[in-house]
């Protein structure tokens, strides 16, 4: 190896680590529980702009071996973590980082190279940061965004606070406007959705689903209504709490707060499904995996009898079943939608979201049950036990 090799070598390896460190810090890797490779997109930029800046007094074939180099080893690196943290690969983050790295560094290698002064420099490496940074995370937007296309509008019947959830008076929420929760914006951003108080008034369409969302009690012929739907073909996702932990936002006793259990038990016992609440003490946030989607349940209880041809997940905490000619999805936690166990962070980017909720549940109302965008999260695997 020539001197000039072996030169480059270290800076190359060192701003191949410092990348790598950027995606788990800055990136949010850690933050998330996610090991996604394309999290380092946006932050490709200062420890490139660092080689180029460290190495400029090289001859260009010596530059070109020293970004190659750091391009190989943080693929190499994000490979190695993806496997001891996830269990799996992502070929198609690598390959996009790469590919972003290699634009990357001819940026950063052109504007070193440009015959200005130092400070003009140095401004034009601050600004391509800048600029990457934002078109970086405009590109993980699109490119994690699943795409649904429902036949119907999913029907909708709640006793959570999702719509008016600014709550106070009628005056107070005529002044604030509806302060929707962002659980039922997030839902009603990724496939149309029909709120209503009454399946027999306003039954699910021809092709539609129906999402049960800890509702309030409902008359027998209600829930005559829901299994008629299911088992004549429908698709239901069921979110039953045995102990609900979500905050009133009015007095205990007050009607306005969500029911504190589940008041779904007739219809689960026509179904041949026991609900068990949680162990006393379970109070805390528990990352699950389902079907390939990271769910965040809190304080979930556990399905003690499902009928035949269940497939359970979780430890019995989710559940799905065929109910005649139609499919329940079951989930013995209510909390799910709870904005802080699932919302992105910052909330507006939804790529960077902590669990796949809001897709999950859109997914398997839409009937698609594999439905993911060209990316997808890549779970840091929660330690046994």
């Amino acid at each position: 190896m020539t001197a000039s090799a072996r030169g480059s070598l270290w800076p190359a390896l060192a701003v191949a680590a410092l990348a790598a460190a950027l995606a788990w810090f800055a990136g949010g890797q850690a933050m998330l529980g996610r090991i996604d490779p394309a999290l380092a997109l946006p932050l490709l930029v200062p420890p490139l702009a660092l080689l180029s800046w460290w190495l400029r007094g090289e001859a260009g074939p010596a530059r070109r071996r020293a970004f190659l180099i750091a391009l190989l080893s943080l693929a190499a690196i994000q490979c190695l973590l993806t496997l001891l943290l996830a269990h799996a690969l992502d070929g198609g983050g690598v390959a996009l980082v790469a590919v972003a790295g290699v634009a990357t560094a001819w940026l950063c290698d052109a504007i070193v190279r440009w015959r200005r002064r130092a400070a003009l420099r140095i401004a034009a490496l601050l600004l391509l940061a800048v600029g990457w940074f934002a078109a970086g995370h405009a590109a993980l937007a699109a490119l994690y965004r699943p795409a649904f296309r429902a036949a119907a509008p999913a029907t909708m019947l709640t006793g959570l606070p999702l719509r008016w959830a600014g709550g106070g008076g009628i005056a107070a929420m005529i002044a604030d406007g509806s302060q929707d929760d962002p659980a039922l914006r997030a839902i009603e951003a990724a496939l149309p959705v029909r709120l209503v108080d009454s399946l027999v008034d306003h039954p699910p369409p021809p092709g539609g689903a129906l999402l049960l969302a800890h509702p309030r009690a409902l008359a027998p012929r209600e829930l005559v209504a829901i299994d008629a739907f299911v088992r004549g073909g429908g698709r239901a996702v069921v979110l039953a709490d045995a102990l609900s932990g979500w905050p009133p936002a009015h007095p205990l006793g007050d009607p306005r707060n969500p029911p504190v259990t589940s008041l779904l038990t007739p219809l689960l016992d026509r179904w041949g499904v026991t609900l068990d609440a949680a162990p006393p003490g379970d109070r805390a946030a528990r990352p699950v995996d389902v079907d390939g989607a990271r769910l965040r349940l809190f304080s979930a209880g556990r399905f003690a009898r499902l009928p035949p041809g269940c497939r359970s997940f979780a430890d019995a905490r989710v559940a799905a079943c065929p109910i005649g000619r139609g499919q329940a999805w079951l989930v013995g936690d209510a909390d799910l939608l709870f904005a802080p166990l699932w919302q992105p962070v910052p909330p507006w980017a939804a790529h960077l979201r902590k669990a796949d909720t809001i897709e999950w549940i859109a997914a398997r109302l839409a009937g698609r049950d594999g439905a993911q965008g060209w990316l997808r999260p890549l779970w840091i695997r929660p330690a046994a036990g």
